[in-house]
This record gives C-alpha cells, sequence and structure tokens, in this order.
C-alpha cells in the first residue's frame, strides 16, 4: 500500500475494466466536494467576521423595586394568645383591615378595668397636686404676714428704743440738775454754818440749810435711779428688737420649710400623675395592639401561626401578607470579575422562567420571548454568596414585561456588553479572557443621575 515492496501489483495489474474503479476514481466528485469545501470555508471565514454581542449571563429571580413592596411578615409587639381570626389565606385586605385578635398572657395585663383603674389613681393623684398647690399658696400668704407682722413689731420697738434713749437723755439732765442743785445747797449749808459759827446766822438757818442739802441729795439718788432705770430700758429695747427678729425669722423659716416641702411633695405627686399618665396611655396602645392589622393593602399569602389558643411571644411571626400594589424588579448575582463590565443605566434581556423564549446570547436581535431591563442599582459590598447583588428595572421605552409573573420567580439575565467579531469572542473564549472592559456612551451622563 505504501509502495515499498519490490513486487508492486499497480503496475501489473489494471483495474481499468471494473465498475467500482469507475466509480470511485471519477474525477467529478473530486470536484463537488472540493467546491463543497471551499464554500464552507468561504462561509465560515465570513461568519468569524460577523458581530458578535459580548454579555454577562446569570441567573436570578423576581422581586420588587423598592423595600415596601416586597413580601412581609405581620408581627405582634406583644406576647399573647391567639383568640380569632378575621380573615382566610388568599383575602384581600386593606390598610388598617383587622386580621386577628389575640389576648393578654402576662397577668399584669389581664385586669380587664386596667385603664380605668389607672385614671382614677391619676386623677387622685392630680387632685393631691391641687391640694399641694393650695397649701403652697397659703403657707406663702403666711410668710408673707409674717413679713408684714415683723416689720410692724421693729418699728414699733425701735420706736419704743427711741423713746428710751430720749427718756435717758431727759433724766440724765435731770440728774445733772440734781446734782447741780446738791453742790449748791452743799455750798449754801457750808456757807451758812461757817457764818452761824461767826455768830452772823442763827442755828435755826443752818438747820434749814442741812435740811435743804439733805433733800438735794435725795432728789440726786433718785435721778440717778430715773436714769439708770431708763438706761436699763434702752438695753430692754434693743433686746426686744433682737428677739422680735429671731422669733419671726424662726417662724418665717419653719413656714418657708413647710412651703419647700409642699412644693416638694407637689413636684412627686406631678412625676406619679406623669407616671400613671404614661402607664394609662401605654395600656391604652397595648390594648389597641391586641388586634393585628393590616399595614398595607395586600392579600393575606399564609397563616404563620393558625389554630385558636395558640400562645406566641413578642416578634414572633404571625401572618405572611403580600402588597397588592408593586413595581417589579429583577434581582440577580455577577461574579465579582463581571462586576467592572456593568453600569447604571445599561440594557439587559431577561427570560422569565414559564415564558417560552429562543435566545441568541450573541445577537440579542434575533432572540425571541426575552424583555428589556435596565440596571438601577449595584451592590457596593459583596453578598453572602460570594457575589454581587445588582438590581433590574423593567425598561419604559420597551416592550412592558408579562402581566402573570409573580414576585420570587426565576429569572436568567443577559447583560449587552461591546459587538466585538465572533473570531474574536472564540479567541478569547478559549483563552478564559473576560470581556472587553468599556465604559459606555454616556457613562458621565449615568454617573450624574446617580
Amino acid at each position: 500500500m505504501l509502495n515499498i515492496s519490490q513486487n508492486q501489483l499497480n503496475k501489473k495489474v489494471t483495474l481499468d475494466g471494473y465498475n467500482a474503479f469507475t466509480k470511485a476514481f471519477k474525477n467529478q466528485h473530486f470536484k463537488i466536494f472540493n467546491r463543497f469545501l471551499l464554500a464552507f470555508a468561504i462561509i465560515a471565514i465570513i461568519i468569524l467576521f460577523l458581530p458578535w454581542t459580548q454579555n454577562v449571563s446569570s441567573n436570578g429571580y423576581l422581586t420588587t423595586l423598592t423595600p415596601d413592596q416586597r413580601p412581609q411578615t405581620i408581627q405582634s409587639p406583644i406576647p399573647g394568645r391567639i383568640e380569632k381570626w378575621y380573615v382566610r389565606e388568599g383575602d384581600y385586605v386593606t390598610k388598617g383591615d383587622t386580621i386577628l385578635f389575640v389576648s393578654e398572657i402576662k397577668n399584669e395585663y389581664q385586669d380587664p378595668q386596667l385603664i380605668e383603674r389607672t385614671k382614677q389613681q391619676r386623677d387622685a393623684k392630680s387632685r393631691s397636686v391641687t391640694s399641694y398647690k393650695g397649701k403652697i399658696e397659703a403657707l406663702q400668704g403666711q410668710i408673707s404676714a409674717l413679713n408684714r407682722e415683723r416689720t410692724f413689731k421693729l418699728q414699733q420697738a425701735e420706736n419704743k428704743l427711741i423713746q428710751s434713749r430720749l427718756k435717758v437723755k431727759s433724766d440724765s439732765i435731770d440728774f445733772q440738775a440734781a446734782k447741780t442743785n446738791k453742790e449748791i445747797a452743799e455750798r449754801q449749808f457750808i456757807r451758812t454754818q461757817t457764818l452761824q459759827k461767826e455768830g452772823l446766822k442763827a442755828m435755826t438757818d443752818v438747820e434749814v440749810k442741812r435740811l435743804k442739802l439733805q433733800e438735794t441729795e435725795a432728789k440726786l439718788i433718785s435721778q440717778e435711779n430715773k436714769l439708770l432705770a431708763a438706761r436699763n430700758q434702752v438695753i430692754n429695747a434693743q433686746v426686744e428688737i433682737s428677739r422680735i427678729a429671731a422669733s419671726y425669722a424662726d417662724k418665717i423659716a419653719k413656714a418657708s420649710s413647710e412651703r419647700f416641702t409642699a412644693e416638694s411633695s407637689q413636684y412627686e405627686a406631678e412625676v406619679e400623675v406623669s407616671k400613671l399618665d404614661n402607664k394609662s396611655t401605654n395600656y391604652e396602645m397595648r390594648n389597641a395592639m391586641m388586634y393585628i392589622t393590616a399595614p398595607q393593602n395586600g392579600y393575606i399569602n399564609r397563616a404563620i401561626r393558625g389554630g385558636i389558643g395558640e400562645t406566641f411571644k413578642e416578634g414572633e411571626k404571625l401572618v405572611g401578607i403580600m402588597p397588592a400594589n408593586y413595581d417589579l424588579a429583577v434581582e440577580t448575582f455577577v461574579e465579582p470579575i463581571d462586576l467592572p463590565l456593568l453600569h447604571l443605566y445599561e440594557n439587559v434581556r431577561i427570560q422569565f422562567d414559564g415564558w417560552p423564549a429562543i435566545v441568541f446570547s450573541g445577537w440579542p436581535g434575533a432572540s425571541s420571548g426575552t424583555y428589556s431591563g435596565k440596571i438601577v442599582a449595584i451592590e457596593t459590598f459583596i453578598s453572602d454568596n460570594g457575589k454581587f447583588r445588582v438590581l433590574i428595572a423593567p425598561d419604559k421605552d420597551a416592550e412592558a414585561w408579562p402581566v402573570n409573573v409573580r414576585v420570587g420567580s426565576g429569572a436568567r439575565t443577559i447583560a449587552l456588553l461591546e459587538d466585538v467579531p465572533i473570531w474574536y469572542e472564540i479567541w478569547r473564549q478559549l483563552n478564559s479572557f473576560p470581556p472587553n472592559y468599556y465604559v459606555p456612551e454616556g457613562g458621565k451622563k449615568y454617573k450624574a443621575k446617580k
């Protein structure tokens, strides 16, 4: 077969007479096959130069555009026991509609007249506040009266002191006059006595002068006693002023102390009133919490805690609700290596679970059954699954999303990137290179919108 043998059969045997040889080695077959290969090669080369849209594909699910439109659970802020259900699963409720009624399980709140009794205690304390105010006003009036009385008493005592001092002055003058009279009477007695010895005066005149001297001495002693008594009255008046000031200071201090005590009691009573008022308000609000109401319009999805008489703790989930009005969005996750390729307000093609679609990832225009969306948020911190979260909203300028899609349904997203030749994309895939990094036109405008 390799023509290495010395005895070559092709030189000794001819096959021209055989039909199989004619069919197998017919030149026309080679020409058709060669033309097919040439056409295929030309088509392949042309295809290699066709444009291919690079993309980042990822899987996600449907959610809502704002957090308040997402499915939520309703909790009870207080522990309790389920008493009555007002709805069934699947019912539509409006904001404020009662979903279920619960009762208290804590002993301190089980009194059916708890609010009324608390209000009565508050009213009693309020009346005590009024009484303390009246007592304070009475004590203040008493203090004012004592101040006025002290002023009058002090004026009276000061007037008496002035009178005593004037009397001292008057008695002092009288004392000096008596003293002078005594000295005159003494000189007259001595003169008369001398004259009597000389025989010029009678003994009777001497006796008269002696009597007069004794009278002046008595008057002098009497005037001295009066002067000392007047001075003693001055001292007594000064002591009386001090006594009055001390006495009324003690009375005023005692009344002021009672007033301060009453004010302190008033403030304590006001604090108690405020506490009781706060308690009654808290009890009223707690009673209102026994009725679990809908926070917004929506549909009851599932009763997490069912039955009658079942107890629960505060903050425990009771029922799930889905808002009636919501704006759909797609939440998807991309690898960290693809995150720099995504930009706000870029177009994304979305394939929803349950909706048939023919997808050509490189030729979005040839795809069918996909819908358009725009990136509205890119998470700046990595999620627990090791990827970055991207939120996609409907494109208002493109076709509307299907009406019957529901929150939580799956979705496959294709973020459209740069257009490159197919041969470049094949070369990139073979080398495991990421898509081309680029900044889209109007990138600055997108940044400004953000």
